[in-house]
């Protein structure tokens, strides 16, 4: 009988052990995890239309949640030799706008330029022009978003040291918004999005305007320009122009 009862309990403790595992995912287990960076040769490969597309579904995964898992230490150490990146995003500063997450893109895959408002200048074109005329960036992508604070900094004509000045490259999209039918202010949603939509597509109209490397390029169909409203709410993209 003794040595039943410590059979039993040897048993039971057994079967306590192994419940963890019980919960395990297999399906997530088994997912793959990504340490390839882009080459050369899979860069001339592309179009500036797959690229596109290619960005497209990446926002759909980032919002259902189903991102490609990467090692991004593989990836950093693949990548020193050199970079191919296959676009080149211009986003605002922002905390809450991921750029590499939102279109599930990972080490080496794309240049990224930031400042409050998402505006260009001669630094930020220069940048440009690097990504794409001399690093084969194929796709140039302007990207506002929800709930902007330089959008309603300039719609608010904000007075603070270097705010003033950065925020008067946002003041021709507040100055072209004024046809909006409602309340033009920043407390209106509605308007502020209308602003931060007309700075992204003037922003596409002073790159081609000021940028006759990239207007060439984009007219020999050899890079793209894209204007983009990300909605922080949902993970959503709007297509501008």
């Amino acid at each position: 009988m003794l040595c039943a009862a410590v059979l039993l309990v040897s048993c039971n403790n057994a079967t306590k052990t192994k419940e963890p595992n019980s919960i395990s995912n297999p399906a997530e287990d088994l997912k793959p995890v990504i340490s390839h960076v882009m080459t050369k040769e899979e860069q001339t490969r592309l179009t500036p239309d797959a690229i596109l597309q290619e960005f497209i579904e990446g926002n759909k995964r980032f919002q259902s949640g189903t991102t490609t898992v990467r090692d991004h230490s593989k990836q950093a150490r693949k990548s020193a030799p050199g970079q191919y990146p296959k676009a080149v995003v211009l986003s605002c500063v922002d905390s809450r706008v991921p750029v590499e997450d939102v279109f599930d893109q990972g080490l080496g895959d794309i240049f990224v330029g930031r400042v409050a408002g998402n505006f260009v200048n001669e630094d930020l074109l220069g940048s440009m022009e690097f990504a794409c005329k001399v690093s084969g960036a194929k796709l140039v992508l302007v990207m506002g978003h929800q709930h902007c604070g330089a959008i309603k900094g300039a719609i608010d004509d904000v007075k603070l040291g270097n705010i003033t000045a950065m925020l008067s490259k946002i003041k021709p999209a507040v100055a072209i918004s004024q046809n909006f039918n409602g309340e033009k202010t920043s407390k209106n949603d509605k308007f502020v999005k209308y602003v931060s939509e007309n700075n992204v597509i003037y922003t596409i109209d002073q790159i081609r305007k000021k940028s006759p490397i990239l207007k060439e390029m984009e007219d020999k169909g050899e890079i793209k320009i894209v204007g983009v409203f990300y909605n922080l709410t949902d993970g959503t993209l709007e297509f501008l122009k």
